[in-house]
């Protein structure tokens, strides 16, 4: 499967998008990971929640996504803002060509700091770390904060994912430390570790880009950058399949 991470600019969509769509093509992509609520810019950087710019950013989403085929690959996911009821979530997604938009969880973790106001703009959502089915294809999904709690890593992986997906919004000082925590998700997870993020500034926070790929024994094997904001690769799940069978993912962690 040739999958394709990226760094995308909110304040650029339209040029970083013909581009992407561009790349995808040339590359012949059949996934394409997104990043974290990536059809707006990023309004969490902002303290103070405001309903206006919250249905501008979700009205924004929805017009994107109609457009995910455009890309021409067969699976695409990231994550979008929804409003549920009377609460507010960030809810990852993943289309592809045969069974068009699905939800998948929304999201269960969120920061509350300088620059990454979540919990004041939405809801935290109930611990439902669900894997997702695409053809021969089982993927995990862990947005952003969400990859700190190396458990679902470790319960993903007994599901055998074979991509674990990490759609993400940080800033360009924190990059090595994202980096890190991808490679350990790989490892415990024994799947393929991939992560997309926001590119650019705003309000004066600069997201870090510097999506990647990693293998499952924690390899990393590409990186985006603002000189090649997308990469495409080659990988073969049945590595995946092959290292839940390899430490440490094969010790018995059952309560005794």
């Amino acid at each position: 499967m040739r999958v394709t991470v990226t760094q995308i600019n909110a304040s650029r969509l339209e040029d970083d998008w013909a581009s992407l769509r561009a790349h995808a093509q040339a590359e012949s992509s059949d996934f394409v990971l997104l990043p974290e609520m990536c059809f707006a810019p990023w309004f969490c950087a902002s303290s103070e929640a405001d309903e206006a710019v919250w249905q501008d950013a979700a009205s924004a989403h929805e017009h994107w996504l109609a457009r995910l085929p455009e890309l021409g690959a067969s699976i695409v996911a990231g994550t979008a803002p929804r409003r549920i009821g009377e609460r507010r979530h960030n809810i990852a997604y993943i289309w592809s060509a045969d069974s068009g938009l699905r939800w998948n969880h929304a999201k269960s973790y969120l920061p509350n700091d300088e620059g990454y106001w979540e919990a004041s703009w939405y809801d935290r959502a109930p611990i439902d770390f669900r894997t997702a089915a695409v053809g021969s294809l089982t993927l995990g999904l862990m947005i952003c904060t969400e990859i700190w709690f190396m458990q679902h890593a470790r319960d993903y992986g007994k599901r055998g994912i074979h991509l674990l997906l990490n759609p993400r919004s940080t800033p360009r000082h924190t990059n090595d430390k994202w980096l890190a925590g991808g490679r350990a998700a790989a490892v415990i997870s024994g799947a393929y570790c991939l992560s997309s993020n926001h590119a650019g500034q705003v309000d004066g926070l600069e997201l870090g880009g510097c999506g990647w790929i990693c293998d499952p024994d924690g390899q990393v094997l590409a990186t985006t950058s603002d000189e090649k904001p997308f990469v495409t690769l080659e990988l073969d799940m049945r590595r995946a399949e092959a290292a839940k069978q390899t430490y440490p993912r094969y010790v018995d962690d059952s309560p005794l």
